[in-house]
């Protein structure tokens, strides 16, 4: 495939060296305004889009891509506030957008533990569930959207909370996100079930960004030559490494 990849910053540069050794062209790099001055014309020439950029332009990026009607896969967060205008409007328009908040295979098979400990934990009303991330201090969103999507799975099975809140938890329905921000950490998440009794924790914590960047590759290969929102839970459902729910 020919790639276009939109934002230049870590990920980017390791899903070059992926693609690169999986035999994939790098089509296009664009990582400002001045790039897309210059060499966004070329953006329909590419097979597929891969971006990692910023909540303030990914928007105007996935709309780009479906002007120049060629699918995009993204993993930029901090922008859910528009996700379901730009679901429709994709579906409407019959264009491709593939979505995750976390490419990694290890985290959505962490997503599927949560969901079904959150729905064992329902039945228990002594424990009192709370959620903290991990990121480098170059994440500019916070709470992580993957911290967002372990939330919301709660939310969905447990009766005692009904919205998630960042840090400081107000009232017994609230769930409360404690993010913290370091140095050369690519990402720990960890939901906590606490009691008077004891502590029950899941935890996922990433090791380098290459599985973020195969994941992303994956994604890119699996969606090329369908049309349609897709997710993780989708691809992975096609593998069967999942039951999607």
């Amino acid at each position: 495939m020919k790639i276009a990849l939109l934002g230049y910053g870590k990920m980017g540069q390791e899903i070059e060296k992926l693609a690169i050794k999986k035999g994939h062209e790098i089509f296009l790099i664009i990582d400002s305004i001045e790039n897309w001055e210059k060499d966004g014309v070329l953006l329909a020439q590419a097979d597929i889009a891969i971006d990692f950029t910023t909540p303030t332009s990914i928007v105007d990026n996935i709309y780009r891509c479906f002007e120049a009607g060629i699918p995009i896969v993204t993993g930029t967060t901090g922008w859910l506030d528009d996700l379901d205008k730009v679901r429709q409007d994709c579906l409407d328009r019959k264009k491709t957008l593939f979505f995750s908040p976390n490419f990694s295979v290890g985290v959505n098979l962490f997503f599927e533990l949560n969901r079904c400990l959150a729905d064992i934990m329902s039945k228990w009303s002594d424990y009192e569930i709370s959620i903290e991330e991990t990121h480098t201090i170059h994440k500019q969103d916070a709470p992580s959207g993957t911290a967002i999507v372990l939330a919301n799975d709660i939310i969905r099975y447990s009766e005692k909370k009904d919205k998630w809140v960042k840090e400081t938890v107000e009232n017994p329905e609230e769930l409360g996100i404690k993010s913290y921000r370091t140095d050369n950490v690519p990402g720990t998440h960890l939901v906590r079930y606490e009691s008077v009794e004891d502590t029950i924790e899941i935890v996922h914590t990433a090791k380098s960004r290459r599985g973020f960047a195969m994941g992303a590759l994956l994604a890119a290969e699996w969606v090329y030559g369908k049309t349609g929102f897709f997710e993780m839970k989708d691809l992975l459902s096609s593998q069967i490494l999942i039951n999607p729910k």
